[in-house]
């Protein structure tokens, strides 16, 4: 279904890097992913407890981490202390967690793209779609090709597009709803992102029959995401990138 006249998303992408192989959520990860040959990488915003933008997952430390707590109850600079790449391994020891606007300069500079899923912690999905979409907008240089945002909270994209309207939105879902189309017509979204296990090849076609574009999430296994590309969905994330993009044609 590429090229087909709706929104042309990449067709595999990077999910929080690459998550395999680098640890994920770090720009380590996303250079990582530009080594393993892939221009567009997925990564996680959320808000700091004295709201700066950082690229993190959970709502808490402890995962991805060396610290404790809750991101929403943490400053930046506590959570900049911490080491964000020895769980993942030895050799990822030392590694932070990003700024938003780290990672953005990190796109700039190797000439990247990516889908920004906004991940507010409970209770700040408004603020943290509207921080993240004004710092896309006050950031992101205008002669580029504009970043993608996504979430399942609806709020987080509602507030999105009320602070940059012109920032494509991806309605983020895990099994698809009976109203998708509705969802997505309503918050003006660009394309449904789907979790893979949930898609079948019926609904595949009903989304492109409706004129969107879509990205299964998360395909780590080459003979799956074939029978995906075979249905005609348009974008794989994927933890291994590498394994995916031969197969991408």
């Amino acid at each position: 279904m590429v090229g087909q006249g709706f929104y042309r998303l990449p067709r595999v992408v990077g999910h929080r890097g690459a998550a395999a192989s680098a640890p994920e959520n770090t720009l380590a990860g996303l250079r990582r992913a530009h080594q393993l040959g892939v221009g567009w990488v997925e990564f996680d915003v959320k808000l700091s407890g004295d709201g700066v933008p950082i690229v993190m997952h959970d709502a808490v430390l402890e995962r991805t981490t060396d610290g404790k707590g809750a991101v929403a109850d943490t400053a930046y600079a506590a959570i900049r202390a911490l080491d964000a790449g020895a769980w993942f391994g030895p050799e990822f020891a030392g590694e932070r967690v990003p700024s938003f606007d780290e990672a953005i300069d990190l796109l700039l500079s190797h000439g990247m793209s990516a889908n920004v899923e906004i991940k507010a912690c409970p209770g700040r999905e408004r603020e943290t779609g509207a921080a993240v979409a004004r710092r896309l907008a006050d950031r992101w240089p205008a002669d580029r090709p504009p970043l993608l945002l996504s979430s399942y909270a609806e709020a987080s994209l509602e507030a999105a597009r009320e602070v940059a309207p012109a920032l494509p939105r991806g309605l983020l879902v895990r099994a698809v709803p009976e109203d998708w189309q509705a969802r997505v017509e309503r918050l003006g979204a660009v394309s449904l992102h789907c979790r893979q296990r949930d898609l079948d090849e019926a609904t595949v076609a009903a989304v492109h029959r409706a004129g969107y574009p879509v990205l299964a999430y998360t395909v780590n296994e080459p003979e799956r995401a074939a029978e995906l590309f075979g249905w005609g969905v348009d974008c794989i994330c994927s933890d291994r990138p590498e394994a995916i993009l031969p197969l991408a044609g």
